[in-house]
This record gives C-alpha cells, structure tokens and sequence, in this order.
C-alpha cells in the first residue's frame, strides 16, 4: 500500500466519523469539536483552528441549544428538520474538511470535505428523517421527543467514538451505507402505473 495513502487513512476514518455526527444534529458535533479543539485535545489544522474560538464556540452553543429544545416540540421538530438538512450537509462537510486539514492544504482539505461530508452525513439525516416520519404517522408525534432524546445521545456517544477510534466508527458507518443498498437492490421494483 502506498504510504501517502497510510498517511491519510487516518484522516479520512475521522473524516467520515465526525460527519456521520452531523447528520443526526448539525450543530453539537460542532460545539463538540470545537470544545475540545479549544482544549487541545483534537488536533483538526491550522485553517480550522477558529472552531475553537470564543466568537464560533457561542455560535455553536447557542445554536445547539436550539436545535437540541426545539428537536422536543413536535411541531418545531419537521421544521428543524426541513431547515436543518442543508445545515447538516454543511456541518458534515465542515467537519470533514477540518479532519483532513492536518495532511493537506486548506483548499484541498475543503473539496475533499465536501466529497466526503456532505454525502456522509446525508446517509444518518436520510435514516433518522425516515425514521422520524414512520413515528410520526404511528404515534402522531408523540414518541418523537423521546426519539429526539435519543438521537442527542446518539450523536454525542457517535463523537466521542469517532474522536477515539475513527476506523471504527467510519467503518461501522461504511457498512450501515453497503446493508441499506442491499437492502434497497434486494426490494422488487415498483409497479408501473399503465
């Protein structure tokens, strides 16, 4: 195997770790990341060091504070939902971007994050969005806070493991993406309407 190629696997692992994280909630794996950026303990380059900062911390928090209390209240929920898509493929593809910021230059580091996060997080916002209408038709919408509730955890416990052990996560994710298009080519096709 190449060595440049050893080099970025790392990289790439958490690439697609942390942007599996936004697609679940865009703005905690932000917050997420950019605390421990701050502390020192996620090293994500130079070009993505203002995660870190005061000023983007705020923004994050107070942002996360809205997505995590408003995902509780059915009505508001969809509309998060409908808004948050777009903002969950950007913070995927941030996300991204910043994990491959330690092996290239932040040009490269941003296309590549997009390549990689964006797609990535659209994979768990496409779950969790399925998952969320089949609930709401079953339950009128009154399981979804609980649901809600426990995508906040799941999004907080998919961090810490792709923070701690990226090839994991990204592989686990990698296989949730192979069985959905087994599953989808396993389906007979649809009825055509003649």
């Amino acid at each position: 195997m190449d060595v440049a190629v050893v080099d970025w696997l790392p990289a790439m692992a958490l690439a697609i770790a942390l942007a599996a994280t936004a697609g679940v909630r865009a703005w905690l794996p932000l917050l997420l990341a950019g605390l421990l950026v701050r502390a020192g303990w996620l090293e994500l380059g130079s070009s993505f060091a203002f995660l870190g900062s005061t000023k983007a911390l705020v923004i994050f928090g107070a942002a996360t504070v809205i997505e995590v209390f408003g995902d509780k209240i059915p009505a508001v929920d969809h509309a998060l939902d409908v808004l948050g898509t777009p903002l969950k493929l950007g913070a995927g593809a941030l996300l991204a971007a910043a994990a491959f910021g330690t092996v290239s230059d932040p040009l490269t580091s941003v296309v590549l994050g997009v390549a990689v996060g964006a797609p990535t997080a659209l994979v768990p916002h496409a779950a969790k969005s399925l998952f969320r209408a089949a609930s709401t038709s079953l339950t009128g919408g009154l399981a979804n806070p609980l649901i809600s509730l426990l995508e906040d955890v799941v999004t907080v416990a998919l961090f810490a493991l792709a923070v701690l052990v990226p090839i994991a996560v990204a592989g686990a994710v990698l296989l949730v993406v192979a069985l959905v298009v087994k599953r989808r080519r396993a389906l007979p096709p649809a009825p055509s309407a003649a």
